[in-house]
């Protein structure tokens, strides 16, 4: 079993994407991104727009390729859409996959208008229905039943878990749990598995909470003390807080914890946390994203920050010496 993670916020963008790749099947989970619309007041940066270009070509290129493609929930930040602002992925840029065979996703009993229109929008483009997932094993392949998207009770609706088995590894995708509630830590730890990537807690929106903090961290520790890697970002790593919560977890359990930029042997890339410092270093004119949504204008002159170009991977592509 291979696991190529391709867009989470450790390397740069909104976003949990990832492809497993098995002796049967390209699995391809999650195919989309964002870049956080608005943060600290400001939008995207043009240099964290350019290198989401680079993944965001990356997922249409395995999208491409996929025999099987799991979508644990209709959020612009995990799903194509037909409806995509400049800084996400537009389902008209993809090609039909050559060998798809499934494609699993939550049903639409409990989604709002917007997720069904999502998901009628991928449907259509594929030209296939799709049906509910949530519960089934399919070979090498099982879901959860619906999980809380976070906190049980908000109006986020919920989301879908899925493990994969292949060549004695057990890998499970967890999604936009946020370690917020037991229930699907429960059932991961029902599952088995070697190696998880989930959402951590959204800690930039909990500053002032530390019964928060201490909740999601007891569950992070129950998870890592019974696998051999637990991969935790998206929601957490939106700000530096969310790296030191991750870092302190990784003292109390080492060895066993990382995030997503860590586990690719890749520089952690937190743009969205840094989107303060990119203006202040980077400067960018006013009406730049007035027109770069009208002509998707060039962004080479934002391809360097700090060390990193983007023209040149192995600047940005590595960890740190």
């Amino acid at each position: 079993m291979d696991i190529f993670i391709l867009g989470t916020e450790s390397l740069g963008v909104r976003g949990l994407s990832c492809v497993v790749q098995t002796e049967e099947s390209y699995i391809l989970l999650d195919p989309g991104i964002a870049l956080g619309y608005q943060r600290y007041g400001l939008l995207p940066h043009p240099f964290q727009i350019a290198l989401g270009r680079i993944i965001r070509n990356q997922i249409v290129d395995c999208f491409s390729s996929a025999t099987d493609i799991i979508i644990s929930h209709f959020h612009g930040d995990h799903v194509p859409l037909a409806d995509a602002n400049p800084y996400q992925l537009s389902i008209y840029s993809l090609d039909r996959p050559r060998h798809l065979a499934h494609v699993w996703c939550p049903g639409a009993d409990d989604s709002s208008d917007i997720m069904q229109h999502r998901r009628m929008a991928i449907s259509h483009f594929l030209g296939m229905d799709l049906a509910p997932s949530e519960g089934l094993t399919h070979g090498q392949i099982s879901f959860s039943m619906p999980m809380p998207h976070g906190k049980a009770g908000n109006n986020l609706g919920s989301v879908m878990m899925a493990r994969i088995e292949a060549d004695g590894t057990v890998f499970v995708h967890a999604s936009d749990i946020q370690l917020l509630e037991w229930s699907p830590v429960e059932q991961i730890l029902e599952w088995e598995p070697d190696i998880v990537l989930a959402s951590g807690p959204p800690v930039y929106r909990n500053t002032s909470n530390k019964a928060f903090a201490r909740e999601a961290m007891e569950k992070a520790i129950c998870l890592a003390q019974n696998m051999d890697t637990l991969i935790l970002d998206h929601h957490l790593l939106r700000s530096s807080k969310g790296m030191k919560w991750l870092d302190d977890l990784n003292e109390r359990v080492p060895g066993h914890v990382a995030c997503a930029a860590d586990f690719m042997g890749r520089k952690r890339c937190l743009l969205e946390a840094h989107r303060e410092c990119l203006y202040k270093d980077l400067p960018v004119p006013d009406g730049w994203h007035e027109d770069y949504e009208k002509t998707r204008k060039d962004v080479s002159l934002y391809t360097k920050w700090r060390g990193c170009d983007l023209a040149k991977p192995e600047t940005w592509n590595r960890k740190p010496d």
